[in-house]
């Protein structure tokens, strides 16, 4: 829970023989994160060859898929039962070349028929405007000596395009009155025919443009059109209808077809990676370590001759090309969720995931405090969860659901509900903070936002130090930042500080000694660390600039100690800021209350509490957010893990 996976680094020597029988115990068991077997002397990949295979297999996978989805036909779940070997491409070739033929004929004419019908339906768009005119349309594209437009245009439009044409010889009648798009008839002659067509477009004259088979008036034409029109949507149906009854006809041997082009092709991908000597195959990669025993009893049992070496892998020391295995419960999915958008905790970390769901709801309860409001932000969080709202956020429902209830736990510590705060009367209870009201306790409630500040930070310090001891990384330990150099000089300015006010009964030498012993190791951290690890040379360029550079970097990390601390502010002031915010929804009501009465005064009230539940509860959640990954998680989490995929012939969703 605290730490990703025990992982076990193997190298197997297969036998040419048992090559398919060996790939796919590592495919289908789900647990072997493949390497590439580089190694000198190696040729890597069988390559040629198996990569043409695979693409082979890849190129059929692709084509079934195509023609399942000109059929309606899903994917569907994978066979439940075992799977067999690796099949021949040209065993399926023929069997995918037959459906893809009869498929692609039908397919092919439906497209024609539905572009057909588009045209058709643009036509008569064109010509429904116009269709109680009775002029022959044929007669006015057929002349000879006569330039014709018929078309519709923006009323607004009229007076300029005659205004336009005033010195050229033109007809221009409007057939149909309509107060937005008349139907109007430009005509000219030949000659003028340029001149017209330009006036014409600059006045946004939109023409009908009909085929030339097309014959009569346009109420004859529309007819026809409605005849072709109705005869065109039968055909698509029939076809559509052909296409239903090749799916259902097709549907399990395409969903055969997709499955066995699919584990074929991973197989083959698997193995271009593998490394080939002269009678065998080298094959590397990891394993988590508690899968391991099984693993080996099934490679043994596919291959007698299989070789297999297991590399001790220590989860001290840098790990950083050890692939990482997270496995949160499900109540802590959302949070690995959380941690991952910041960085994957590298092989050896601690991994912060139930630490993030601790603090991260007690940060957003803490500025969120209400009752009514949070109880209300769990009910969405578990909507979206149950996929009934939002369904394409669902992986955040339980983060929403733990920080509502949290802000209703605290809304109990601060006595509010639904902005209602103090001697408020509820069925007959009177509520009261049990702790107490942060609108009315301003500075204690900074004050304190403060102290849990300091109590998170401290505890990011002693994860790092921590962190560091683990991975045998001495010098960061003693000396970095955020190891033991950078917690006593954090503690010491803390001790000061306190001792400065009279909060602490203790002298203040007492903390100056550890805090310049601090700072002195802390502004030559490199010189020391490199010492330590036995780097060289000690520093970078000239002394005096290297003690300039020391001398900033020192006054950096005492203001970043400082802003870190003083972030935290932000959890009372916020917690403030949402009373205040209800203060002022109630006094829009009482406003609006004078002018509606109660109904006036329950609607802002309302409106008001989803406004704060959408807007400051995002806000609170971007801040908590800030809070958990640049003060908490700077102290002590580096990130930067390799994902461990494992081969698997089954498509799998990530639940990590």
């Amino acid at each position: 829970m605290f730490f990703p996976r025990e992982m076990s680094e193997i190298e197997l020597i297969v036998p040419s023989k048992d090559l398919l029988a060996v790939t796919k115990v590592l495919s289908g068991y789900g647990v072997f994160h493949q390497t590439d077997s580089n190694y000198p002397g190696v040729a890597s990949g069988s390559a040629n060859t198996w990569q043409e295979t695979a693409a082979q297999y890849a190129a059929l996978e692709r084509r079934v898929q195509t023609v399942m989805q000109a059929l309606g036909i899903e994917e569907g779940q994978p066979p439940s039962s075992d799977f067999e070997a690796m099949v021949e491409t040209e065993s399926i070739r023929p069997m995918v070349d037959q459906i893809e033929e009869e498929v692609r004929t039908t397919s092919d004419e439906l497209s024609n028929q539905r572009k057909h019908l588009e045209q058709l339906e643009s036509i008569l768009h064109q010509l429904e405007p116009v269709g109680d005119i009775d002029i022959d349309i044929s007669s006015l594209r057929e002349s000879r000596y006569m330039f014709s437009m018929l078309g519709l245009m923006p009323s607004a439009n009229l007076d300029r395009l005659q205004t336009s044409l005033a010195r050229v010889p033109h007809v221009f009648l409007t057939l149909r009155s309509d107060p937005a798009r008349p139907v109007v008839w430009l005509a000219g002659t030949k000659a003028n025919a340029d001149v017209l067509q330009r006036a014409a477009r600059s006045a946004y004259l939109d023409p009908l443009h009909l085929p030339g088979d097309y014959q009569g008036t346009p109420g004859k034409i529309i007819e026809s059109l409605r005849n072709t029109i109705e005869s065109t949507q039968r055909k698509i149906a029939e076809l559509q209808e052909t296409l239903k009854r090749l799916g259902d006809e097709r549907k399990e041997q395409l969903r055969d077809l997709l499955w066995q082009a699919h584990t074929s092709r991973v197989l083959s991908d698997a193995i271009v990676r593998f490394g080939q000597l002269r009678h065998t195959y080298v094959v590397t990669g990891w394993v988590p370590t508690d899968d391991l025993e099984e693993l080996t009893r099934r490679l043994k049992a596919a291959s007698r001759e299989i070789l297999i070496e297991v590399l001790p892998t220590s989860r001290f020391g840098p790990n950083q090309n050890v692939p990482v295995s997270l496995q949160p419960s499900r109540l802590l999915q959302p949070f690995q969720m959380l941690v991952n958008t910041y960085a994957r905790p590298r092989y050896g970390e601690l991994d912060p995931t139930l630490l993030i769901a601790i603090t991260f709801p007690i940060l957003f309860g803490a500025m969120f405090g209400d009752i009514g409001q949070g109880l209300v932000l769990a009910l969405l969080g578990w909507l979206m969860s149950t996929g009934r709202f939002l369904k394409s956020m669902s992986s955040l429902g339980g983060l929403i659901i733990a920080c509502g209830l949290s802000a209703a736990f605290f809304g109990v510590l601060y006595g509010s509900i639904f902005g209602f705060e103090e001697d408020v009367h509820l069925f007959g209870i009177e509520l009261r903070p049990l702790w107490m009201s942060p609108i009315h306790h301003i500075l204690d409630i900074l004050i304190v936002a403060v102290g849990a500040g300091v109590v998170l930070l401290i505890l990011g310090f002693l994860i790092g130090i921590f962190n560091y001891a683990r991975s045998r990384n001495m010098g960061h330990l003693l000396f970095g930042h955020n190891g033991i150099a950078g917690l006593t000089l954090y503690v010491s300015l803390l001790g000061l500080g306190a001792s400065a006010f009279g909060l602490l009964p203790v002298a203040t030498i007492v903390f100056v000694v550890p805090a310049v012993l601090a700072a002195i190791a802390l502004m030559f951290a490199e010189v020391f660390i490199h010492l330590v690890e036995g780097h060289r040379p000690l520093y970078e360029g000239g002394f005096f600039t290297y003690l300039i550079q020391a001398g900033v970097e020192l006054f950096e990390v005492v203001i970043s100690l400082l802003s870190n601390t003083l972030s935290y502010v932000r959890v009372g002031a916020f917690a403030v800021a949402h009373g205040g915010l209800s203060a002022a929804i109630f006094i829009l009501a009482e406003l609006f209350s004078g002018l509606l009465g109660p109904i006036g005064y329950w609607l802002v009230v309302i409106l008001g509490n989803l406004f704060i539940i959408g807007f400051e509860g995002l806000i609170v959640g971007i801040q908590t957010m800030r809070l958990s990954y640049y003060e908490f998680f700077g102290k002590f989490f580096t990130g930067g893990g390799m994902r461990f995929e494992p081969l698997v012939l089954t498509p799998v969703k990530n639940e990590e």
